[in-house]
């Protein structure tokens, strides 16, 4: 399309105003990389000039149209295109992009199909670009798949052709604006007042803790609530393969993986990481998640003195997240025997906490479990909390009851030596009783 083009019509197909976009776009482009401005004029300088270069085209729109077309320029040059007003919608909790036909979300915890578009396959890969090129990580043929993260922490996945079929495919897990809180949680229903009084006195008391749970049940949010119990005079080391944690304390040192580059070399991984944090005086490390063998070197540093680390791990239940942890450690290589490898899980771990988004969506902290030793070749795991389902409504909303079981963990002993003296209210059913603050 050329900048002036006399005599076309006013009613333009819907192929057209692609073309129409396209023109704009590029001579936007062009214009900025000419002229040199600097990021923080960019708003400005494409909203003057996006008006400018449209009049030479001498076409005559309808308002409507043409402010809708300035709109899409806009995301495309200063946001991330077609999904910009998904990303700006707060009941938007996931984007998932199959193809540039396709575009799903979940809101409120149901999946539709948007009535969001891209241009073509071209477009799709220029978003991707415009959110892993600032990060310094690339995708391409020989590298399809990449994780990143965007400004506001929101956790992204990319994969391109030959792996993805049907054309690029974004994934994005959007992160609130506003960080969860505690009390939160307990207004969603996700645990229970007992439960929290009880998870801040093992952090506090620097218990071990895993966090269990399936993809999109909640993990990381939990994560960010329990490191948000940790205390202020820590120094606080996070790992993770895109920084998404977003703790409040002022002594935190944040890390995240490098990618290798074009020759497949220099790649920095979660376990080179992990490694390298114990050089780093750390009070506490926090791993986002561990699905490798960075699981040993996790384990070997709570047991040798870096208590009070939490991290995450892909499981459907504590049971299995043993069982998880036991590949993860053969993973790293070590010609360990099961039997050790249990007793290294069994010392290192305190506890896990089962995270489960339910059928209807909603997400709960579905078991709190001590892991209470070794009886024989098994590793002994004990419900401290539970939840009990009880039914499905005719809407299919999920119904049931956090409960203690009544059972005292066997740490009990330590938590009383940081200052933590739970009464029984806590480990039985009713109100639980307010948690003292541990002694300075």
């Amino acid at each position: 399309m050329s900048a002036s083009t006399p005599g076309m019509p006013q009613r333009l197909t819907g192929q057209d105003l692609v073309r129409l976009k396209k023109h704009l776009t590029d001579n936007l482009l062009r214009a900025l990389e000419m002229e040199g401005i600097p990021a923080a004029q960019r708003p400005t300088f494409v909203q003057q000039n996006v008006i400018r270069i449209y009049e030479q085209t001498q076409l005559k729109l309808p308002e409507d149209i043409r402010n809708e077309i300035f709109k899409q320029v806009l995301n495309d040059l200063l946001g991330f295109g077609p999904i910009q007003p998904l990303l700006d919608d707060p009941d938007v909790s996931e984007i998932m992009v199959n193809g540039p036909k396709k575009v799903f979300i979940e809101k409120k915890g149901q999946l539709t199909k948007s009535s969001v578009v891209f241009d073509d396959e071209d477009h799709v890969l220029r978003i991707i670009d415009r959110i892993i090129l600032p990060l310094g990580r690339r995708v391409d043929y020989d590298s399809p798949t990449v994780d990143a993260r965007l400004p506001d922490g929101s956790r992204v996945n990319a994969v391109v052709r030959p792996v993805a079929i049907d054309g690029p495919s974004i994934t994005i897990r959007k992160f609130r604006k506003d960080k969860l809180k505690v009390d939160d949680l307990i207004n969603f229903g996700s645990l229970s007042q007992q439960m929290a009084d009880f998870l801040l006195a093992c952090v506090k008391a620097r218990l071990n803790i895993v966090i269990s749970g399936g993809t999109g049940s909640g993990k990381t949010t939990l994560l960010n609530v329990l490191s948000g119990f940790i205390p202020e005079n820590e120094r606080i080391i996070t790992i993770e393969d895109a920084a998404e944690l977003q703790l409040q304390q002022d002594h935190v040192m944040r890390m995240e993986t490098k990618s290798a580059n074009v020759d497949g070399l220099h790649a920095v991984t979660i376990r080179d990481l992990v490694k390298n944090s114990l050089r780093m005086r750390p009070d506490r490390i926090v791993v986002g998640e561990v699905r490798g063998g960075e699981a040993l070197d996790m384990l070997q540093a709570m047991n040798t003195g870096h208590d009070g680390s939490l991290t995450t791990v892909h499981s459907n239940s504590p049971r299995d997240a043993i069982s998880r942890m036991e590949t993860l450690i053969l993973m790293a290589g070590m010609d360990l025997p099961l039997k050790v490898v249990r007793t290294q899980i069994s010392s290192a771990i305190d506890l896990i906490v089962q995270q489960t988004r339910l059928k209807d969506g909603q997400r709960k902290v579905t078991a709190i479990t001590e892991v209470a030793g070794m009886e024989g070749d098994v590793v002994v795991l004990t419900d401290v909390f539970k939840f009990n389902q009880t039914g499905v409504t005719e809407d299919g909303k999920v119904l049931g009851e956090l409960r203690p079981t009544g059972i005292r963990p066997l740490f009990t002993p330590r938590l009383e030596a940081a200052g933590f003296k739970l009464g029984s209210e806590i480990f039985m059913s009713g109100k639980s009783a307010a948690v003292p603050s541990p002694r300075r």
